[in-house]
């Protein structure tokens, strides 16, 4: 193993969804570690939008994954929520179905879409670059 891998710090990702399937293939295609210079992954998984809510205002969320297409309360509406209701809210990745609403995706304010069905050639480098902007934003933090 190469300093980086054994120096990155381990992250927490949030993944949101009420369908489980989709929870499934998210955490597929990206795995426990999407990159060399990335910590492993500890995945934290919420079925509702207040379970999003909740462990965001806990704190220890380095990303969140949400399904845009959830329901009853989609990620995208949850995503806004956060950027106005969380003062250091962690970035935002959600999952949209079709390409146009790429731009409900940038009115939420999230850093990131990745489309359904997840592709496992993509994820891994969109969670990783997302994860090492939190590290980046953390460590000019301290």
């Amino acid at each position: 193993m190469s300093a980086a891998e054994t120096s990155a710090a381990p992250a927490t990702v949030l993944l949101y969804s009420h369908r489980p399937e989709v929870r499934d293939a998210v955490r597929t295609a990206v795995g426990r570690r999407p990159a060399a210079d990335v910590g492993p992954i500890t995945w934290l998984e919420c079925s509702t939008g207040d379970e999003v809510v909740a462990a965001v205002d806990a704190g220890g969320v380095d990303l969140c994954i949400l399904d845009g297409e959830a329901q009853p309360t989609g990620g995208l509406a949850l995503t806004r929520q956060l950027e106005v209701e969380v003062a250091d809210r962690p970035a935002v990745c959600v999952l949209i179905a079709r390409q146009p609403d790429r731009w409900l995706a940038h009115w939420s304010r999230a850093e990131a879409t990745l489309s359904l069905p997840v592709d496992p050639l993509v994820a891994p480098g969109a969670v990783a670059d997302l994860l090492r902007a939190a590290a980046a934003r953390s460590t000019v933090g301290r």
